[in-house]
């Protein structure tokens, strides 16, 4: 029989049906303010999509293509597992065709968990606590021993075993933990000052608590300690017995039954310590954080020294070093000791944890230490952290998804970062990224440019297509793109100092440094130099000084621009002056809300796997009550109000009936940073993130102070709102205050009357003055890295 001949298929002329999915279609986008967005993405390029801030980008790249990727990756769980996992909605778009995982890498600052840091945030201290379990000297347990999370327990019981006949068995239980006993792993002790807890010359109902929202009529906290029984009310404080004071003080959770219900009494130290001081410090409502930060101190723990861990942990070596050694050393120091290490036994681990150490050096934070807590990193650093696990990666053909990856860093920096970018893209993966800096723009296989305004002046696809083609395109950014400040002809005189003498902070090196007033400062240097610990570890936020730091404003769907700034107060009380009523009507977070949504506008039904939002209809999504939209102001209701835009608001509260004098002061204050085009009520959930660091700018604005702070202002912003930004910063200056600002921006360097710039290098290699002087000497001397790029960009 004549052999089968079988000809290849690619030997065919006809492609392959596979090879024509190499395009992400977006068809008919709609969330935000995406007005109809319609696209096609090229896969396995790197595409840039740029805009003014609040033009859509993030609407299009994370609402809309990632956020999809991943609802779909999550139906593919069993019900039983989606049932576990946050529900997500699909976006609000017609088609969304050749999508592939995405792995989205934000900016979303990590928390600051007081547990968690660099080494627990990535699989770093994990590798190292099996290597010194295997290798360290004296033997001292598992790796649990030497983790700082594990408390050492011990313990015995009589266990039932079932069988043929059951006995009862004595077993004991026993696990080595490297957690220090005394600081339970946070490397810090608090010492509580009582005096601000209570009143001593008073009785518990007197009112001797001076605690946050424990009222003498509170029953839940101030009600357990009248009645548990073990005090009493009546008596003042300092009368108690030692063994009332201890009671008080220091019992442990014990049942008692106060009015015929069974609660739990425990001792004020330890209820304090469980409901305040356990919690992130940044996630607590104002109020409360301000009484921790009067109440407690912290010192470093005299048992542990800082370094969290029991003092078996750090008895065992390797090479004469400790896991706590270990730690504290920066990152590059760290890697080379464990590539001087030669043990065939632990081979893997070791060529494990030295590709994770080598990541953190090539993507510029070698200067980081593993104990560094992960609640201290800028957002940039936070988002190169999380990069480290993808660079090793054997995925291709994923999508990577990435927020302004430049941000926080120096001009050096960003070709190391623009070299990543282009690597994860060269494995055949999609890359989309958000950003604003030509630098990064100047990579792109492929650009695209939202807006052309922001808010409802956006929204639309603007120019889609090369770089070149967007230098020469009709847009906005196309226009800025080439943009280069120039170096002022003259600066300012100094009205006077801020003297800061042996400054020792994180890799300070007893720096001493007038910083002068009454003119616009910039601290700069490459990332890790210690403009951070310059700055803020050495001004302390004492009266006078208004500090703007990168903490994440915290908004849920009820929080608004009008909520956040304090505006919606006055607007409510003009409301109800005007009609006579109480301003609480005038709050959806109050009694004016509608009773079906309780004031949210719409109505989530929870599907189990899914979840649906609709418009509530019995307000349409106003958020109020229909009696409540009867009352106005100006001819228009509270609703209507919270619709305008802030430059329409300004208008509306500026003259006529509806002159408001407080609120048009907060809607001058948004207007001049650049945010006209928000409307009072959108919720900040859905701001982007240099909008939320703009919002946080305005209602620092009219607080009293003389000396303004700000940590790099222009994250978040394009290069057309740079301009903006540096007109504000001039009227803030030339109003009388004297503004220090910490920034990689070039624009912002050229336009300073005084520029301070650390380094040479990250870590150890920086933590000193290099420069102080004018942005003219600084160029003329290309003495620094910042006097050379700042050099090329102004063309000198």
């Amino acid at each position: 029989m004549a052999p089968r001949t079988h000809t290849p298929h690619a030997q065919s002329s006809a492609p392959h049906a596979a090879d024509s999915h190499d395009l992400i279609r977006v068809l008919g986008a709609r969330e935000n303010n995406l007005k109809d967005v319609s696209i096609e993405i090229p896969k396995r390029r790197l595409t840039v999509f740029t805009g003014v801030s609040g033009s859509g980008k993030s609407s299009l790249v994370f609402a809309t293509i990632a956020a999809e990727s991943q609802r779909l990756i999550n139906e593919t769980y069993s019900t039983f597992v989606q049932g576990m996992m946050p529900t997500q909605a699909r976006p609000e778009v017609d088609v969304l065709e050749g999508l592939t995982a995405a792995i989205i890498v934000g900016q979303q600052r990590m928390g600051s968990d007081p547990r968690s840091t660099v080494g627990t945030a990535t699989d770093a201290n994990a590798m190292l606590r099996i290597l010194f379990s295997r290798l360290g000297t004296p033997h001292v347990g598992p790796p649990s021993a030497f983790s700082f999370n594990v408390p050492t327990m011990k313990g015995s019981a009589s266990i039932t075993v079932e069988g043929g006949n059951k006995k009862a068995v004595q077993a004991d239980f026993n696990r080595t933990g490297g957690m220090c006993a005394r600081c339970e792993g946070r490397g810090s002790v608090s010492d509580i000052d009582l005096t601000q807890l209570y009143d001593d010359g008073k009785s518990i109902s007197e009112g001797a608590f001076t605690i946050p929202g424990w009222k003498t009529d509170s029953w839940w906290t101030v009600g357990v300690y009248a009645n548990s029984g073990f005090l009493d009310p009546d008596k003042p404080i300092c009368k108690y017995t030692e063994e009332e004071m201890q009671d008080f003080l220091y019992r442990e959770p014990t049942k008692v039954k106060v009015n015929g219900v069974n609660v739990t009494y425990e001792g004020l130290i330890p209820k304090i310590q469980k409901s305040m001081l356990s919690k992130d410090k940044d996630a607590l409502q104002p109020h409360i954080r301000a009484f921790v930060d009067r109440a407690v101190t912290f010192t470093t723990c005299p048992d542990c020294e800082g370094t969290r861990l029991s003092e078996g942990a750090r008895s065992s070596k390797i090479a004469g070093i400790s896991i706590a050694d270990a730690c504290t050393l920066e990152i590059r120091d760290l890697a080379e000791w464990v590539r001087g290490l030669d043990e065939p036994s632990v081979a893997p681990l070791l060529a494990s944890l030295q590709q994770t150490l080598d990541s953190f050096v090539e993507i510029g934070l070698g200067y980081l230490s593993l104990d560094r807590p992960s609640g201290t990193l800028s957002g940039g650093e936070a988002q190169r952290v999380k990069m480290i696990r993808h660079l090793g990666s054997s995925l291709t053909d994923v999508t990577y998804v990435f927020d302004e990856p430049t941000t926080g860093l120096h001009p050096h920096d960003i070709q190391r970062m623009n070299d990543l970018l282009l690597r994860l893209r060269d494995k055949g993966n999609t890359v989309l990224v958000v950003e604003h800096k030509p630098e990064a723009i100047a990579i792109a296989d492929h650009v695209v440019d939202l807006g052309p305004g922001a808010g409802t002046a956006g929204g639309t696809v603007c120019f889609e297509g090369t770089l070149d083609g967007l230098r020469a395109s009709d847009t906005v950014t196309g226009h800025h793109l080439d943009d280069r400040a120039v170096l002022k002809d003259q600066v300012r005189k100094r009205t006077g100092v801020l003297e800061i003498r042996g400054a020792t902070s994180h890799n300070l090196r007893e720096v001493d440094v007038d910083i002068p007033l009454g003119v616009l400062t910039v601290v700069t240097g490459v990332a890790g130099a210690g403009k951070s610990s310059l700055v803020h570890g050495s001004i302390p936020a004492r009266e006078g000084v208004v500090s703007i730091d990168q903490s994440p404003i915290r908004g849920s769907r009820r929080s608004n621009p009008a909520t956040y700034t304090g505006l919606l107060e006055p607007i409510r009380k003009v409301f109800a002056k005007a009609n006579g009523v109480k301003p609480a009507l005038f709050s959806a977070n109050s009694e004016g809300a509608c009773p079906t949504c309780n004031g949210v506008g719409v109505i989530f039904t929870d599907l189990g796997v899914a979840g649906v939002s609709n418009p509530c209809e019995d307000c349409n999504g106003k958020r109020f009550q229909a009696s409540v939209l009867e009352y106005r102001l100006g001819g228009r209701d509270i609703s209507e109000v919270l619709a305008m835009s802030v430059t329409e608001a300004e208008r509306f509260f500026g003259s006529g009936e509806a002159r408001t004098p407080a609120a048009h002061k907060i809607l001058e204050h948004l207007a001049d940073v650049g945010l006209g085009y928000l409307t009072l009520g959108q919720p900040l959930n859905t701001l982007s993130g240099g909008e939320r660091q703009r919002l946080k700018l305005a209602t620092h604005m009219g607080d009293k102070g003389g000396v303004y702070v700000l940590d790099e202002p222009t994250t978040g912003l394009h290069l057309a709102d740079v301009e903006q930004l540096l007109g504000l910063l001039d009227r803030l200056v030339d109003s009388g205050k004297s503004v220090i600002v910490i920034e990689h921006h070039q624009a912002v360097m050229a336009h300073a009357d005084w520029i301070i710039d650390l380094g040479p290098g990250a870590g150890h290699d920086g933590g000193r003055v290099v420069f102080e002087g004018t942005p003219a000497d600084l160029v003329a001397a290309r003495s620094t890295l910042t006097g050379e790029h700042l050099a090329d960009y102004v063309g000198a």
